[in-house]
């Protein structure tokens, strides 16, 4: 059984852990729900998220089960947590036995230090930002880099190529391809609609 931790806040960006959700939760469906996938935010009550979602966490930093993997999602909103204290000490304390983080959750990752002196991905917009924090490497122009036990991707839509990946070492490549049929994730071709179509 694997525990699948998702951490919101405020300003988190959406798809940044919907897309891993969907992938993680399909992923237990087709293990006939051998797997577990928890929402944790600081406190009790709503989060407001950075298109406007509403969400109720499963659980708070003091009250969720033991997990295997945490997923850091980025938005708007990791500008204010990266000096908020308690959730970059409930980051830097989660025992997990993989860390991963979506977009400018490595900006969280790195105050936290799983990222320091690590390989990560993050969005675009964000490498010189972050690269200028110093004692981490960015790497350009890669979907997700994998970095020992730490996985992080670029912006929104790649969090979900990162957490294929993921359940493909956890649970084999053939169950990734089954799981990425099911949600019929197939990301091309890429956007054409501005091209005029074949006769």
């Amino acid at each position: 059984m694997t525990t699948y931790g998702l951490l919101v806040f405020d300003g988190a960006e959406e798809l940044d852990f919907v897309g891993p959700w969907e992938v993680f939760t399909a992923s237990s469906m087709l293990r006939d729900g051998a797997d577990t996938a928890v929402t944790v935010a600081e406190r009790s009550g709503p989060v407001r998220c950075g298109k406007g979602l509403g969400v109720l966490a499963d659980h708070s930093f003091g009250d969720h089960p033991p997990l295997d993997v945490l997923l850091v999602p980025g938005g708007q909103g990791t500008r204010r947590e990266v000096s908020n204290p308690a959730l970059i000490d409930w980051i830097a304390r989660t025992d997990a036995s993989w860390v991963t983080g979506v977009c400018t959750g490595a900006l969280l990752l790195h105050e936290a230090g799983h990222a320091r002196g690590r390989r990560v991905a993050t969005h675009h917009a964000f490498e010189d930002t972050l690269q200028a924090r110093g004692d981490i490497t960015v790497v350009r122009d890669a979907r997700y880099v994998v970095d020992g036990n730490l996985v992080t991707s670029q912006g929104v839509s790649a969090g979900i190529d990162m957490a294929l990946w993921l359940i493909g070492r956890l649970h084999g490549r053939q169950h990734a391809r089954a799981v990425r049929r099911y949600i019929q994730y197939e990301p091309a071709p890429p956007y054409l609609a501005d091209e005029p179509q074949d006769a």
